[in-house]
């Protein structure tokens, strides 16, 4: 029965006082799951190639340029857009289940509230920015380098307040379903970014400053695109807020209840990441090593993109079914986003396997890094199908707002098993980078294990009642007792 099918009987039932449990077959739910993953790709794929591509420019002025703003771009996403994306993350749990209980106007309360928080937290990220170039050198970083990295880091301050705009947009729009609004708006801001930032790299001679303010400008551009669509457009008149209401201050703690856990989770993983890049430098050959770990990382990062949108996907529609009190539905999804996922992942490291012997040359001309990547090639694919199915069950985990177990699973499978395997086995057994990338296969392989079993285990009917508890909180509203009688109806009483 497709969902359209199940609404009249929903209704019905709802009069009498019972809410049916409506399920969706698997290849409708694979179709909606689709409609929402492959456009988010290009979505996040265009919004990587934002702060990646003026990289690429600056690699023309010279090895200083280069150096300093890929410092940069490394300490920026750690300590900054990793935070905010994290924190934002916290909308797909609010703002969807919000919207799955038709409850729209809390849907733009929610999405104010989430720009309000995110707009303050980039204030001390923009203040700890400024001296990026004082904390290198402390921490014995070459100085011209370090300063070259610090006026870079100047430049991208001003990106991190559209950026923080732009996540909650991405999240309120993304949990309505409206994909085609972000598609055109990214797409047609790498295209304005492309040649604005050759324009300010090359024309007007501005350097590293230049690529860094072209970056900012882009991002404004890009918020300011989804801003007007959002308040202009008819479809999303229902649930953008008439007005800045007092209940958007109410909803602050509910926010950060979620968003501080959200952004651990996000971050927790991948700083592991960058710590196994960092200890590559520690190595015999640090040269060598931390170029093959950059590969893999830069590799990895490439297909992060795909598992991610699907884990957007999970979110979207786990929250919306929830919130509408669907729980057969949400299980419907859940499943159907396991199977892509897993099938995404293998078919990804089958490619990444059978390249092996070619892999280094899209990176390097040195016959020792392409070799090395070559040996190291299986256990990077091991780590894309754990990595990636661990990053699709995690949408499925914002969508039911579990943000706090996950932070829990990420401490014991990346900080205490991962990195210690990673360190035993690169440094005490001797297997150089193999080793520590060892490590991170323990790692994402016992949270994706972690996650899928606690995935696997939910009672779908009581996470339907505690989203109508979530998104009843800081309103006049009471919430209905719901039971779940034995035969797979909802009473309301």
């Amino acid at each position: 029965m497709a969902m359209e099918d199940c609404e009249a009987p929903l209704l019905l039932a709802e009069e009498k006082g019972t809410r049916r449990l409506c399920s969706v077959p698997i290849w409708a739910e694979m179709n909606r799951v689709s409609s929402i993953a492959f456009p988010m790709v290009v979505v996040t794929v265009s919004q990587y190639l934002l702060r990646i591509s003026p990289l690429f420019m600056l690699g023309h002025l010279g090895e200083l340029s280069l150096s300093g703003a890929s410092v940069t771009t490394s300490i920026a996403n750690v300590t900054g857009y990793s935070i905010i994306f994290g924190m934002a993350s916290a909308l797909e749990t609010l703002c969807g289940q919000a919207y799955g209980a038709q409850q729209h106007q809390r849907v733009g309360t929610y999405t104010l509230t989430g720009i309000i928080c995110l707009l303050l937290v980039a204030l001390p990220i923009s203040i700890m920015w400024i001296y990026i170039d004082k904390l290198l050198i402390f921490v014995g970083q070459d100085p011209l380098i370090s300063i070259e990295a610090g006026k870079y880091a100047m430049w991208l301050i001003p990106s991190l307040f559209p950026y923080a705009i732009y996540q909650a947009l991405v999240r309120y729009l993304q949990i309505q379903s409206m994909i085609f609004p972000m598609l055109l708006s990214t797409v047609v801001t790498l295209c304005f970014h492309l040649p604005l930032c050759w324009a300010f790299i090359f024309r007007l001679e501005l350097g590293s400053a230049g690529a860094a303010l072209s970056i900012g400008i882009s991002y404004w551009f890009n918020a300011i695109i989804l801003g007007l669509y959002v308040v202009y457009s008819p479809s999303c008149k229902k649930t953008h807020p008439t007005s800045f209401s007092r209940e958007v201050f109410l909803t602050i703690r509910q926010f950060l209840s979620l968003a501080i856990p959200a952004a651990l989770m996000i971050c927790l993983a991948w700083w592991s990441y960058e710590i196994i890049v960092l200890l590559s430098g520690l190595l015999s050959n640090p040269q060598l090593e931390t170029s093959v770990s950059s590969i893999c990382f830069t590799t990895m990062s490439l297909h992060y993109h795909i598992p991610d949108s699907f884990g957007a996907a999970a979110s979207t529609r786990i929250s919306n079914e929830l919130g509408a009190r669907r729980p057969k539905a949400a299980q419907t999804a859940f499943y159907t986003v396991l199977v892509v996922s897993v099938a995404e992942c293998i078919a990804a490291s089958a490619v990444v396997l059978s390249c092996r012997h070619v892999l280094g040359y899209a990176y390097s001309n040195e016959y020792e890094v392409i070799a090395y990547v070559n040996q190291i090639s299986p256990l990077l694919s091991l780590c894309i199908i754990m990595d990636g199915f661990e990053t699709a069950l995690s949408g499925i985990v914002r969508g039911s707002g579990w943000q706090h177990i996950a932070v829990y699973v990420n401490i014991g499978s990346y900080y205490l098993i991962g990195i210690p395997v990673a360190l035993v086995a690169g440094f005490v057994l001797h297997l150089r980078g193999e080793g520590l990338w060892c490590g991170l296969v323990v790692g994402s392989t016992l949270k994706s294990l972690s996650l899928l079993i606690i995935t696997s285990r939910t009672d779908w009917e009581i996470q339907a009642i505690e989203a109508r508890e979530r998104i009843s909180q800081g309103t006049s509203e009471t919430t209905d007792e719901l039971i779940f009688n034995e035969h797979d109806t909802l009473q309301l009483k």
